[in-house]
């Protein structure tokens, strides 16, 4: 998920225009980004008669205490959500990272409060300071660029490295904040891209995207929905591929890429273009500025394997990590 309002009823990005979509809403549904229960909520008040909810991160199940009984709460990642339900109506994915993520500075997620180098989403594995240290400074550059699309990633890079072992999210910051120019009004802070690349590389973020796409895929019954809300333009590439992909539209080929033989389309698509936020949503919600609703419905068509490249993942390769 995308950073969330600061107080604690979540309010769901995008959830009128998906619901209208997706309408009738009933049956089954997995929540597979589920947060404070935000989309969960919304559901059920539409007509959904039970959710499955999905989050890596164990504050997820504490705010779950206490909520619906129609709700069902799994911790785990939404790459395994089809090992939990199937045949179910519908799955919405809310991408990136929450506000009780970055809310809380010992998460290690903001670049405004002090807190550990952590970024870890399920609180286990490699954190954001033991990965900087895990690697060279042409890595670290490339994990930036890719994943950030941060231009200064080498010379960014190099001061990291330059400075030794980092223990703090404002130590990081600050390196940063060193090698960019000043942020003018309106900008966003100078440590946004770096950041958000090491929290991806932390977290597996692409990975996790496309193989929740396809267990979505083999989760939903025909006529199932699958609604994805994106908030950045690397993450809504990855969807929109999978959507034309899966939906019968992979274009004309060339000398490069070859036509080859399609199965049969796994998803009629709903939104041929991504559904924004109204004026009146982003003036109410002002973290909705950058989101995108993408959304298919699930066909009679056999799920089938696909391989990550036709997507055009971001991916750090050997190769660039052995220059």
């Amino acid at each position: 998920m995308a950073a969330e309002a600061a107080n604690p009823e979540h309010v769901p990005v995008l959830i009128t225009p998906l619901i209208a979509a997706a309408a009738p809403v009933s049956g089954h549904w997995v929540d597979g980004t589920f947060g404070a229960g935000g989309y969960s909520k919304a559901l059920l008040a539409a007509g959904a008669d039970r959710i499955t909810g999905i989050d890596r991160d164990p504050l997820a199940a504490e705010m779950a205490r206490g909520m619906d009984a129609r709700i069902t709460l799994m911790s785990d990642v939404f790459s395994n959500l089809d090992a939990h339900c199937a045949d179910v109506d519908g799955v919405v994915l809310d991408l990136g990272v929450s506000s009780m993520q970055l809310d809380r500075a010992e998460r290690g997620f903001s670049f405004r409060k002090d807190g550990p180098l952590d970024m870890r989403m399920s609180q286990e594995g490699q954190t954001a300071a033991e990965l900087i240290a895990s690697v060279e400074a042409a890595e670290l550059a490339d994990i930036l660029y890719i994943y950030g699309e941060e231009r200064a990633s080498r010379r960014i890079a190099r001061a990291i490295k330059a400075a030794g072992p980092l223990e703090t999210t404002l130590e990081l910051a600050e390196i940063i904040e060193g090698q960019l120019p000043r942020a003018k009004p309106g900008q966003s802070h100078p440590a946004t891209r770096s950041f958000q690349a090491l929290r991806i590389a932390v977290n597996n973020e692409f990975g996790e995207l496309f193989e929740g796409l396809m267990a979505a895929e083999r989760a939903l019954r025909p006529g199932g929905v699958l609604a994805v809300v994106t908030f950045h333009s690397m993450e809504d590439r990855v969807v929109k591929r999978f959507f034309q992909t899966r939906g019968g539209g992979r274009g004309q080929g060339n000398r490069f890429q070859p036509v080859q033989d399609e199965d049969a389309p796994t998803f009629d698509v709903l939104t041929r273009k991504a559904i924004q936020p109204t004026p009146e949503e982003i003036a109410a919600n002002p973290r909705a500025r950058s989101a995108l609703l993408r959304m298919g419905r699930r066909t009679e068509a056999r799920a089938t394997p696909l391989e990550a490249k036709a997507l055009g993942l971001p991916q750090i390769t050997p190769s660039r990590r052995s220059r």
